[in-house]
């Protein structure tokens, strides 16, 4: 009998999503969530949705995704909406990037519109902290 540990099959589908989330989170980006949607829709087997706080950083966590899946080998198949910044679209066949500012992502509410789609949660160390409330002080000794 092999006494190895069993070694656990990686999802490269996910690993793809982490570096994602990873990139967008190096660039600020707020409530990250990821939508299942495996047993919904043949469109894509998952949603990764961010949200940045203006146009401008919404372009950058839609570039700093890019850049970072480039370095891994990963290439998307079309970008949308990188010229205006309110939501960034980028595809990458097994996953989509949905890169949204704030207003614009409360309007297309995703969520709500795939709510049957399970939510698979990101690692903390991705994540990080929780986000600061909109009205918390900007400065801690304020």
């Amino acid at each position: 009998m092999n006494d190895l540990p069993i070694q656990e099959k990686t999802d490269p589908i996910w690993d793809r999503i982490l570096i994602a989330a990873n990139a967008a989170m190096e660039k600020k980006a707020t409530s990250p969530i990821v939508l299942d949607l495996r047993a919904h829709t043949h469109m894509a087997d998952y949603f990764l949705i961010v949200t940045g706080r203006s146009d401008t950083q919404v372009r950058a966590i839609a570039d700093g995704i890019g850049v970072n899946l480039r370095h891994a080998g990963v290439y998307p198949l079309a970008v949308e909406g990188e010229r205006h910044g309110h939501w960034v679209l980028l595809d990458y066949g097994d996953f989509v990037v949905h890169a949204f500012y704030g207003p614009t992502r409360e309007i297309y509410a995703l969520e709500k519109l795939w709510a049957r789609a399970v939510q698979r949660e990101l690692p903390a160390e991705i994540c990080g902290a929780p986000e600061p409330a909109e009205d918390a002080p900007i400065w801690p000794d304020s």
